[in-house]
């Protein structure tokens, strides 16, 4: 067996949860000498601080250092003040994306840099292979836990220095290994999808961090009649069917939302259907650019299905989605990625 001088050095992103955990053992088992790093993301000062103890320990059992990379004010700037500059546009975005872009990713690699280590690693479903002097991004094997959604902004450099080593797992394998170990899994948390905000309130942290409180407006129809009035669009997402405030003859749902003139429209389930968007703030993995139409599969959503599509460049960092289908409830500031069999061509964010 290799001594630790000798064994290639990998940072790991540890977060505390499962996956994390089982990832790091699993390098070991592959004799990486593996140094933990733990992402300071924000801090809670109304809750107990514990989490600096369970993650101690954690490292302890599996004896890898440990070291903190305070990422609070990256944390602010890419995801927090970008969550809520976007709801308060009336779009529905995707925290977790630009956290792992430019806050998780990159904090590990300004580490791993710092600490003249080539590679880093995380606890994601998903894989990377080399082809042709390109990294592509491969879905994991577990089709339910699969996390190349997320993962669709990493740069090519991000990804030519990433291991996944949970890729080719199912979760099931990840809870007997955890189990094996001696892990009581039950004790170690799943990561949550959006971690900064509690109870899924997302009105009370775009009004506790905004200098302008946001003003109730109407709620209209697609021909502008006034059917009641909401209390802040920040409250609403489009599909949204509950929550309204009210009564109506027939089932109505959020199909739009105008920022601009403080509404919200509401309109049959019909309504919500859409065969064509527009996405733009691309991110292309397994090509450089789009210079002509191709056919691919795409979701809308993390959890959606993945739809046949064109992609029609407009312009450099804009294209036209045609879908064969119409697809329910196209969500402005989510992300859609597209796909080619089981790696990911790219993405972007619907507008």
């Amino acid at each position: 067996m290799k001594s630790d001088k000798n064994k290639t050095k990998v940072l790991l992103g540890l977060s505390g949860g499962l996956d994390s955990s089982i990832a790091a053992y699993l390098l070991k088992q592959q004799e990486y000498n593996v140094i933990g790093g733990h992402i300071h993301l924000y801090s809670k000062s109304n809750t107990p601080n514990n989490k600096t103890e369970n993650l101690e320990k954690i490292a302890n059992s599996l004896d890898i250092p440990l070291y903190t990379i305070n990422m609070e004010k990256e944390f602010k700037k890419y995801v927090t003040d970008n969550f809520i500059n976007e709801y308060r546009k009336g779009y529905t975005p995707n925290p977790c994306i630009l956290c792992n872009r430019f806050v998780k990713f990159q904090g590990l690699l300004d580490l791993a840099d710092r600490m003249s280590i080539k590679y880093i690693a995380t606890g994601h479903y998903a894989n990377v292979y080399k082809k042709r002097g390109r990294y592509y991004l491969k879905k994991g094997i577990d089709k339910k836990k699969d996390q190349s959604y997320f993962l669709y902004r990493l740069t090519q450099e991000q990804l030519s220095r990433t291991l996944f080593p949970l890729g080719n797992y199912h979760k099931r394998e990840i809870r007997n290994i955890a189990k094996q170990l001696g892990f009581e899994v039950s004790d170690i948390p799943e990561s949550q999808d959006v971690c900064f905000i509690e109870n899924n309130n997302y009105y009370d942290i775009v009004n506790k961090h905004s200098t302008k409180k946001e003003a109730p407006g109407e709620i209209v129809d697609k021909d502008n009649t006034t059917l009641g009035y909401h209390k802040g669009i920040s409250k609403y997402t489009i599909g949204q069917r509950k929550g309204l405030g009210y009564s109506f003859k027939k089932a109505m749902y959020i199909v739009d939302i105008d920022a601009e003139d403080n509404k919200v429209i509401v309109g049959s389930e019909q309504e919500l259907y859409k065969d064509e968007l527009i996405a733009s703030d691309l991110n292309w993995i397994a090509i450089k650019n789009l210079d002509k139409k191709i056919k691919v599969k795409a979701k809308v959503r993390y959890q959606g299905k993945e739809e046949r599509a064109v992609l029609i460049p407009i312009k450099k960092d804009t294209v036209q989605v045609k879908f064969n289908k119409k697809i329910r409830a196209v969500t402005r500031g989510q992300s859609i990625v597209f796909y080619k069999r089981n790696y990911v061509v790219g993405g972007g964010v619907i507008r």
